[in-house]
């Protein structure tokens, strides 16, 4: 048994034995999960991935004379402005609108609040124009400047859905090409498209949120951040093997983190075409040795982990399945559907998720990165009520 302070004070001594998540499960395999939780300490897991429900907050700073902004677009985005006077929420996949400047073939048509929040965070300038309501303690009516990182405030990713423990593979069935949240997907099954990366994915190795929880702190875009609140959809109840680990979306995290500190290495703009703009972003989860049980849970392998395979050609919230796929047969390239081989690829980058793992266990290693004992355990018993099935309450009596 060990503690977070005990292994905190190895960290800042730089004694702390961190490995990575696909160290600890080859470690396993040689030594025994007992053996490994003796030895190592911490273990690190990491995600590089579309997560479009995030978005960015920031503060401007009072104008003179103030303004009080009732509409504002940032490079042409619109950004909420329905908190104070100055302050703005950008979501990540909030399209642009040049209003009729923008032509046909004109690659600005694939931008939107991701590329404006990597822009920002790569300390590039973006042009601010803002609509005032004009009122006695705020008269200014319009303003028009550019913006960095340095000349805002506050500017943080708060992101209200993140590290989906576990997804879908995604397949289209019909007769036409269908483009999705998965990227396009090719009629009569030509492509097959999985979004998670397995049995390194951060929850998927802490299935029952035993050590991940409020407060956690976590690597975020290369900086710090933290585990906000449970995320929006977050489902714990999906039906789960033996393992704890769920067989579809399960449990989802909020997080929160300074955008100042972070790195256009690990934020990213991207556009699903014929589907709008995300955000690829790095997400690295410590995960602390304290006992055996740990060490188990995150010995999973790709084998061990299903998803189902769903049928985007069904324009239906409920979709046919063609069962279950494990991420040992989804990362080797290949499925069979119904007898057919179909080509696989991961939406997420499993190369640049190790990576992440990688630079979390250099910086804990470094002593820079201590943990943090979850002030709150998230929810465990959340399910998932579609918005249909609230506004027809005989329904759920059925």
């Amino acid at each position: 048994m060990k503690t977070i302070d005990e292994i905190n004070d190895k960290i800042s001594n730089q004694t702390a034995v961190v490995w990575t998540i696909d160290e600890v499960k080859i470690k396993v395999a040689e030594l025994g999960i007992e053996k490994v939780a003796e030895l190592v300490d911490v273990i690190t897991t990491g995600s590089f991935e579309p997560m479009e429900s995030s978005g960015a907050i920031l503060n401007l700073g009072h104008t003179d004379p103030p303004i009080k902004i009732r509409s504002c677009t940032l490079d042409g985005v619109a950004a909420y402005a329905g908190f104070g006077a100055v302050d703005l929420y950008l979501g990540a996949t909030q399209l642009v609108d040049y209003a009729g400047e923008i032509g046909d073939g004109d690659d600005r048509k694939e931008r939107g609040g991701a590329h404006v929040i990597a822009d920002l965070i790569a300390g590039k300038g973006v042009t601010l124009r803002a609509i005032g309501q004009a009122t006695d303690c705020y008269p200014r009516a319009t303003f028009e400047t550019k913006i960095t990182k340095d000349t805002i405030n506050q500017f943080y990713l708060y992101n209200p859905r993140n590290l989906y423990q576990n997804f879908i593979v995604g397949v289209n069935g019909g007769d036409r090409q269908l483009y999705t949240y998965l990227g396009p997907l090719q009629p009569r099954l030509g492509n097959a498209v999985y979004s998670n990366t397995g049995a390194i994915s951060p929850l998927l190795n802490d299935p029952d949120l035993d050590v991940i929880g409020i407060g956690t702190r976590i690597w975020l875009g290369g900086g710090i951040g933290y585990v906000a609140w449970e995320g929006t959809q977050h489902f714990p109840l999906q039906k789960r093997g033996e393992n704890r680990t769920p067989i579809g979306p399960g449990a989802t995290l909020a997080l929160i983190g300074d955008a100042k500190q972070m790195s256009s290495q690990w934020v990213r703009g991207c556009y699903l075409k014929n589907y709008g703009p995300s955000l690829m972003l790095g997400v690295g989860v410590p995960i602390p040795v304290l006992n055996a049980e740990i060490v188990a849970r995150c010995a999973v392998q790709d084998r061990d982990i299903v998803a189902p395979i769903v049928d985007f050609s069904i324009p239906r919230r409920v979709r046919p399945t063609f069962g279950l796929v494990n991420y040992e047969q989804l990362k080797s390239g290949k499925i069979k559907i119904e007898g057919k081989t179909v080509r696989v690829a991961p939406l997420a980058s499993i190369y640049r998720s190790r990576q992440v793992a990688i630079a979390l266990k250099e910086a804990i290693e470094r002593g820079e990165f201590l943990l943090t004992q979850a002030v709150a355990s998230l929810p465990r018993d959340r399910t998932f009520i579609p918005q249909d099935r609230r506004q027809m309450p005989s329904l759920l009596e059925d």
